[in-house]
C-alpha cells in the first residue's frame, strides 16, 4: 500500500486491511517515493488521468492542468509531490486499487 500517514483514505484502508487480519506493507510517499515501475503498472491499468487527484490543493498549486507536458513529465512530478495522487494505491497480488475503493479492496482480500 502506498500513501501519506495525513491521507484519511490511506488510514481507512489501512484499517480495512487489520480489521480483517490482512498483513499490509505499508510505504510512506512523504518517507520514499513510489519506485517508477510500480507506479507505472497503476498508469497501465487506470491511465495517468484517474490516477491525479483533480480536485486536491496539490493538483491546482501544482498548475497542471496549464502546463502543457509529456506523460513523464507529470510522472515526475507525482513522484516529486505524492500528494497529487489519489491515495492510497494499493496492490494485492495483480489486483490493483486506486483511492478509496473499497470493491477493490475486497476483491484483494477474497483473492488471498
Amino acid at each position: 500500500m502506498f500513501g501519506t500517514r495525513k491521507s484519511k483514505e490511506t488510514r481507512a484502508a489501512e484499517r480495512f486491511f487489520k480489521e480483517r487480519k490482512v498483513k499490509v506493507h505499508f510505504v510512506d510517499l512523504h518517507e520514499r517515493p513510489i519506485a517508477r515501475g510500480e507506479l507505472t503498472r497503476f498508469v497501465q491499468k487506470y491511465g495517468l488521468n484517474a490516477l491525479l487527484d483533480l480536485d486536491g490543493k496539490a493538483y491546482e498549486r501544482s498548475n497542471l492542468a496549464y502546463l502543457r507536458t509529456t506523460e513523464e513529465g507529470v510522472i515526475a512530478k507525482v513522484m516529486e509531490t505524492p500528494e497529487l495522487l489519489k491515495l492510497p494505491l494499493v496492490r494485492g497480488g495483480k489486483v490493483l486499487a486506486v483511492g478509496d475503493d473499497m470493491d477493490g479492496w475486497k476483491a484483494m482480500v477474497a483473492a488471498e
